[in-house]
């Protein structure tokens, strides 16, 4: 779930700019820019898987993100229900330059898991989100283009291409994006696998603003394209600024997380 940190405010306006890419990268800045300095925030996530014959399957979690000056955010996200999944908990450290780490707690198992960075563009808990889609997005881990301008769900907005440079391990050639121009925040991602066809859409419906600044998605919905399965993403009960540290991400401890 994709939360911007990084501060480049020497680097033109958008306005300014003058290629595709410079253009494409200031409007990236800008975007992050407007999410710099949230501090810490705890949320409950509803998330609908849905097979391609619209069979639904529930699961329900809290999501704890912590930022981190100088690097990516560390996230953390506890698993409550169903059953068989109650007490996974998984942790991000996203990091500007460089794989990022994620580690798994599988309760069944009472072991913790590293994921690789070679999988990252693996299923994350069955779900139409991969483990690359739900870490901290940083600038750095992209390259940009301006694509056009144009009118979406009554908005208009800027039309971005980005590239992963990792692109050895990233499951995606590029990523299409519309963003606000007004508040430039994301409401539909376009995503291209390796073969450069269309893999999935993701669409955000809403959002809420938090301390008259920060907004946050409510409802999210992912569709594969290619296996006709998607994912819905309900958010509720945000709080910012409610203290987390460090030590509340500590690999160490996912064994004994609540």
């Amino acid at each position: 779930m994709s939360v911007l940190i990084l501060c480049l405010a020497s680097f033109p306006h958008p306005v300014g700019a003058e290629t595709p890419e410079e253009r494409g990268l200031a409007i990236a800045i800008e975007a992050d820019q407007r999410d710099n300095g949230f501090q810490d925030f705890t949320a409950e996530l509803r998330m609908v898987l849905r097979n391609k014959h619209g069979d639904e399957s529930l699961r329900e979690m809290r999501i704890k993100t912590l930022e981190v000056d100088g690097d990516g955010d560390k996230s953390l996200t506890i698993f409550d229900t169903p059953r068989d999944v109650k007490g996974t908990v998984f942790l991000t450290y996203t990091h500007k330059v460089g794989d990022d780490d994620q580690w798994l707690y599988l309760p069944a198992l009472k072991r913790v898991k590293r994921i690789s960075s070679r999988n990252k563009s693996g299923s994350f808990m069955g779900s139409e989100f991969s483990y690359e889609d739900i870490a901290s997005q940083e600038i750095e881990k992209y390259t940009y283009k301006w694509i056009r301008d144009e009118m979406y769900l009554d908005r208009e907005c800027f039309v971005i291409e980005r590239y992963p440079v990792d692109k050895k391990n990233s499951g995606y050639t590029r990523q299409v994006t519309w963003l606000d121009k007004e508040e430039y925040r994301s409401w539909k991602v376009e995503y291209y696998d390796r073969k450069d066809s269309l893999l999935k859409t993701l669409e955000v419906t809403d959002y809420e603003r938090y301390l008259d600044r920060f907004w946050r998605s409510v409802a999210m919905h992912m569709v594969n394209h290619q296996n006709g399965k998607s994912t819905d993403l309900e958010w509720t009960g945000y709080a910012f600024r409610v203290g987390l540290e460090d030590d509340d991400f500590s690999s160490n401890s996912l064994k004994r997380t609540r």
